[in-house]
C-alpha cells in the first residue's frame, strides 16, 4: 500500500475506535440511568433501537454523498453531531432527551463517522489484493476502541455518576475532528473495478440475488451485535453476577474482536469470502447454543465473550470485500450503506425486540434462542452467492 493508502487506513481505523468505542459502551448506562430517571429497559432499549434504525436509514445517503465529495467533511460533520447528542443526554431529563441525544443525534452523527464511509475511503485507496486486509484492520478499530473505552466507562460511571461518563466521553468523540482529515479527499478508483454511475450501479445490485443474500446476512449480524452490546451486562446481573463482569464481557467482546477482525480480514484476502461468512454465522449459533446449555457463571460468561467477540465484526471486511468485488468500488460507501441499512433494522429489532420480551416474559431467553435460528438462517443464505465480479462479466471480448 502506498503512503497515502496507510494514512487513510491508519485515520479512519482510529475514528471507528472512538466512535464505536463509546457507542459500545452505552449498555452499561442501562441500569445507572434508568434508575435516576425512571427508564424501563424496554423504553431505553427503544431509544438505542432508533439510533440504530437511523444510523442505518440515512447511511445510503451519506455514503453516495462521501463516493462522490470524499469523506473528510462526512466524518467531520458526524463527530461534531455525535458530540451534541452526548452532551445533550448529559443534560437530560426524562426520557425524551436520552431519547433525542443517545437515540437520534448519535444514531444520525454515526452514519458519517463509522464503517461505510471509512471503508468506502479505503477501498478506493487501497489495491483489489490488499483490500480485505485493509477492511479488516479498520474494523479492528472499531473493537480496541470496545476494549480500551468500555472498561473506562464503567469507572467513569462508578467514580463521576452516568452524566459525568457521558460528557467525558463526549470529550473523546471530539479528537476525531482533527483525524477527519486523514480520510479527506476522493482516491480514483482503477477503472477495472471501478463500476458504473450510481443509478447503474443500483438498478445491477438491486438485481442482483448475492445482493439481498447479503443483506439478509447484515440483518442477522446487526440483531446479534445490538442485543448483545445492549442487553447482556443486564441480563447477567438477573443472573446474580456483578456490574463489573458485565463490563469485562463487553472489553472481552471488543478484544477478541480485534483479532478476529484482522484475522477474518486476513482470511478474505485469500479465501473464498462467501464461505467464511458462512463460517462465521455457523460459528455464531454455537456460540450461543452452548452458552445457553451450561450453567451461567462469571467464568462462563467470560469465555462466551471472548469466543462471539472473536465473531462479533469479522462479518465487515468479509461482507464489504465482497461488495467491492462483485459491484466495485465506485460506489462503495453508497452499495455499502445500502446492505448496512439492513444491518441496522436488524440492530434496531434486537434492541428493542429484547426489552419488548423482557417486559413481556421476565426474561431474554426467546431472544437467545432466536438469535441461535438467525444464525444459521445467516450461514445458509451465504451459500449460493456467486462471488464473481460483474465487471469482468461486462468487459468486451
Amino acid at each position: 500500500m502506498s503512503n497515502r493508502a496507510w494514512i487513510m487506513v491508519v485515520a479512519g481505523a482510529v475514528v471507528v475506535t472512538l466512535s464505536m468505542g463509546v457507542r459500545q459502551s452505552f449498555g452499561l448506562f442501562l441500569t445507572p440511568l434508568g434508575l435516576d430517571l425512571n427508564i424501563s429497559r424496554e423504553a431505553f432499549g427503544l431509544a438505542i433501537a432508533v439510533q440504530n434504525l437511523l444510523f442505518g436509514l440515512v447511511q445510503p445517503f451519506v455514503g453516495a454523498w462521501a463516493d462522490r465529495h470524499g469523506a473528510g467533511k462526512v466524518v467531520a460533520g458526524g463527530a461534531a453531531l455525535y458530540l451534541a447528542g452526548l452532551v445533550l443526554a448529559a443534560g437530560a431529563a426524562n426520557l425524551v432527551g436520552i431519547s433525542l441525544g443517545l437515540g437520534v443525534m448519535v444514531g444520525l452523527a454515526m452514519a458519517g463517522c463509522t464503517f461505510t464511509v471509512i471503508l468506502g475511503a479505503v477501498g478506493k485507496a487501497v489495491p483489489e489484493g490488499q483490500r480485505t486486509l485493509a477492511f479488516g484492520i479498520v474494523t479492528a478499530g472499531g473493537s480496541l476502541g470496545q476494549f480500551l473505552v468500555v472498561p473506562a466507562a464503567q469507572g467513569l460511571i462508578e467514580a463521576l455518576d452516568w452524566r459525568g461518563a457521558l460528557l467525558v466521553l463526549g470529550g473523546l468523540i471530539a479528537l476525531a475532528l482533527p483525524l477527519a482529515l486523514g480520510v479527506a479527499g476522493r482516491p480514483q478508483a482503477s477503472a477495472a473495478d471501478d463500476g458504473p454511475p450510481l443509478k447503474a450501479a443500483l438498478g445491477e445490485a438491486m438485481a442482483h440475488p448475492s445482493f439481498w443474500m447479503l443483506n439478509l446476512g447484515f440483518f442477522v449480524c446487526g440483531f446479534h451485535i445490538a442485543f448483545v452490546g445492549t442487553h447482556l451486562p443486564a441480563y447477567l446481573r438477573d443472573q446474580g453476577l456483578t456490574p463489573g463482569v458485565g463490563a469485562m464481557c463487553l472489553a472481552l467482546i471488543g478484544l477478541f474482536n480485534i483479532l478476529g477482525s484482522a484475522a477474518w480480514g486476513a482470511l478474505g484476502s485469500r479465501y473464498s469470502k462467501k464461505w467464511l461468512l458462512v463460517m462465521v454465522y455457523g460459528l455464531r449459533a454455537v456460540a450461543i447454543a452452548v452458552f445457553l446449555l451450561v450453567p451461567i457463571s462469571a467464568a462462563s460468561a467470560l469465555v462466551f465473550a471472548s469466543s462471539f467477540g472473536f465473531l462479533w465484526l469479522g462479518t465487515v471486511p468479509l461482507t464489504n470485500g465482497l461488495i467491492a468485488l462483485i459491484y466495485g468500488v465506485r460506489n462503495l460507501s453508497a452499495l455499502g450503506g445500502i446492505v448496512f441499512l439492513s444491518h441496522q433494522v436488524g440492530a434496531f429489532l434486537g434492541a428493542w425486540l429484547a426489552g419488548v420480551a423482557f417486559t413481556a416474559l421476565g426474561s431474554y431467553d426467546a431472544i437467545w434462542i432466536a438469535s441461535v435460528l438467525l444464525a444459521i438462517l445467516a450461514a445458509i443464505a451465504n451459500v449460493p452467492i456467486r462471488e464473481v465480479s460483474l465487471r469482468a462479466a461486462s468487459a468486451p471480448v
